[in-house]
């Protein structure tokens, strides 16, 4: 099982966004997050197709793009163009999610799909096949540096056991409220990558505490 950490672009100092993309290339973390939000789905507005544009021409690894918008499908084009490789949507924002995870395909990108914490895994169960990620929130979405949601490990496994049944090889993602007090319980339950923003960027030594994690 593979322990990938992408730690959130957006817990950086927005005012330092270059040193912050030198500091994650140069460590062990191979993703980059990037949390796209339009203040309809979620009450918070954060960036979009220009911000992951730039990062591109900076790094190599992994653009993780998780989009929390209304009709994501009118950004697929977008989002390709600027770089990214995994594309997410949500269960909750995709009318047609089926369609929706087949075009981000067509479009050249890996399809992810994300549920909210009050989501049922089985929301899922449909799309296992089409999907290459399926992202647990553990945190309602909208806001970093809230506290993880204890009932998501569970959940995990459960998220686990029905890709296994599904004949799935989607990663399981997470994200919210990881830190080195959790990572090692949401590895063990079946978690493929911890999205990590405060652990990362509100340590004294960024580098390292991406390190702890992924040896937690």
């Amino acid at each position: 099982m593979p322990r990938i950490l992408s730690p959130s672009f957006l817990s950086a100092d927005f005012l330092q966004l270059g040193a912050a993309a030198r500091m994650i290339d140069q460590s062990r973390a191979e993703w980059f997050h990037l949390d796209i939000m339009d203040g309809r789905f979620v009450p918070n507005i954060t960036f979009g197709p220009p911000v992951v544009k730039a990062l591109r021409r900076t790094t190599e690894k992994i653009l993780d793009v998780h989009l929390m918008i209304e009709q994501p499908e009118r950004y697929i084009s977008d989002f390709k163009a600027a770089g990214a490789d995994y594309l997410t949507v949500h269960v909750e924002a995709s009318v047609h999610l089926h369609r929706t995870l087949q075009a981000i395909h067509d479009a050249g990108m890996r399809a992810g799909v994300a549920l909210n914490p009050h989501t049922p895994v089985c929301a899922v169960e449909e799309v296992a096949a089409l999907a290459d990620l399926v992202l647990v929130m553990s945190v309602n979405p909208g806001f970093g540096g809230q506290q993880f949601i204890a009932s998501s490990l569970e959940k995990v496994s459960r998220m686990k056991d029905l890709l296994i049944r599904k004949n799935s090889t989607a990663l399981i993602e997470v994200d919210g409220g990881v830190n080195t007090e959790n990572a090692a319980s949401l590895f063990a339950a079946g978690a493929d990558v911890l999205v990590a923003g405060q652990a990362v960027f509100g340590a004294a030594d960024p580098v390292a505490a991406i390190q702890q994690l992924l040896e937690a």
